[in-house]
């Protein structure tokens, strides 16, 4: 035998006719791994199951409405290079104040969109970012239709969350159309029912105040600086109006984007999507206040929407407003500038942020740290490419300190 061969250590094969002898310690072992098998299949198959009847009824307490029907004139999606097309989703915050807690603000509401939010997802789905539009900039908002096919008259000057009010989530998505040439793939409206729960689902969310806060009015006791706020205080956050924020809506709308940005970092950083537990309950919270479009209309559609969002960073997710400033005849308005059209030139063709555009944005990987300024900005081209450049961030300025705190935010 040749040095580089090793012995063979293979038994060998048995002689015909001859029936090899198992011992009782391997056929005991052999039985051993046959039970854990079966037992493994039959788990499998239970917990499947067992999925499968939680996921049924949750799917039949999705609210789904289907407005395409009402939507007329709608603009046409520029073709961009990616593998897949852009998204477009509309989220719309009802400003229902029937739930408890939901009435923190003092207002009646009315029924109008109380947080409008525009999330754009890149064709590649590397990037995603939120545009806020605050409920009383005034637009001029075109006619819409009705569920029984009448119309709804248009108005001018007309604040941007009377469109909910007036028709719901068509007209609020008829309305964008309009202003931006921006095509709406699908849209989700949130009501604040179930908002507790799928923050208690996800064991609470981070914020940061610059202050403390102790209001008995709004019953409102939250310390300075970093801390976990469970269901019901977070309500508190993302409702109050002028106990948090010095600035009112503009304030609270900062603080929204916070708190989503916060979530979103809560759920892909903190292991939610590998506890069932978890997952099922925060699905059942939202579902229970959710209404979607007829294109997302299980929550297979759902999660496979969300599985989109694999290939997305946290850093790459942002939240900023639209540019706006002050309605010069009445200060407690506002109106989008000149640089919300550049805004709405790069959602069309799918173009990131601009550097400027990003200014005072929030991001999902840093949401209880960054500043949060209004995105008003100087004139740039529309084209203008991103930097991409990573760099440590710089120290805020005393002027971003300042808006931050009129915010309610940490800078």
């Amino acid at each position: 035998m040749d040095d580089d061969q090793s012995p063979s250590t293979e038994r060998p094969a048995p002689r015909p006719g001859r029936r090899r002898r198992i011992s009782p310690e391997r056929r005991s072992r052999r039985t051993v791994w046959r039970v854990v098998l079966i037992t493994q299949l039959c788990l499998a198959l239970l917990t499947a199951g067992t999925v499968a009847v939680a996921y049924d009824r949750l799917d039949s307490g999705l609210d789904v409405q289907d407005i395409e029907d009402q939507l007329m004139d709608r603009p046409e999606k520029k073709e961009v290079e990616g593998p897949q097309e852009p998204l477009n989703i509309l989220v719309l915050g009802t400003d229902d104040r029937g739930c408890e807690g939901c009435g923190i603000d003092g207002e009646a509401g009315g029924g109008g969109s109380d947080t409008t939010l525009l999330i754009h997802v890149s064709a590649d789905r590397k990037e995603a970012y939120g545009v806020s539009l605050p409920r009383d900039a005034l637009v001029t908002r075109p006619d819409c239709m009705a569920e029984d096919g009448s119309t709804i008259p248009g108005a001018e000057l007309a604040m941007f969350n009377t469109a909910f009010a007036e028709g719901g989530a068509a007209c609020t998505v008829q309305t964008l159309e309009q202003l931006t040439g921006v095509l709406i793939d699908h849209y989700v409206t949130v009501d604040f029912n179930g908002f507790v729960d799928m923050v208690d689902a996800v064991g609470g969310v981070e914020v940061c105040l610059p202050k403390e806060v102790a209001d008995p009015k709004t019953k409102i006791y939250l310390d300075a600086g970093t801390q976990v706020l469970d269901g019901e205080d977070a309500l508190k956050y993302v409702r109050e109006r002028s106990v948090l924020s010095a600035n009112s809506d503009i304030g609270r709308m900062k603080r929204q984007q916070a708190f989503i940005a916060s979530m979103v970092n809560k759920v892909v950083s903190a292991g939610t999507l590998t506890r069932p537990d978890r997952v099922y309950s925060f699905l059942k919270a939202a579902t229970g206040s959710l209404t979607l479009d007829a294109e997302l209309d299980s929550l297979g559609s759902l999660a496979d929407l969300a599985l989109q969002f694999r290939q997305t960073g946290l850093s790459d997710i942002k939240f900023i407003s639209v540019p706006f400033e002050a309605y010069e005849p009445d200060p407690n308005r506002l109106v989008w500038t000149d640089e919300a059209d550049k805004l709405w030139t790069r959602i069309k063709r799918d173009k990131p942020l601009s550097p400027t555009l990003k200014e005072g944005s929030i991001n999902a990987a840093d949401p209880v740290g960054g500043t949060a300024t209004p995105s008003a900005s100087p004139s740039e081209a529309p084209d203008e490419p991103s930097s991409g450049a990573t760099t440590e961030p710089e120290a805020p300025t005393e002027e971003e300190q300042a808006e931050a705190l009129a915010n309610g935010l940490c800078a």
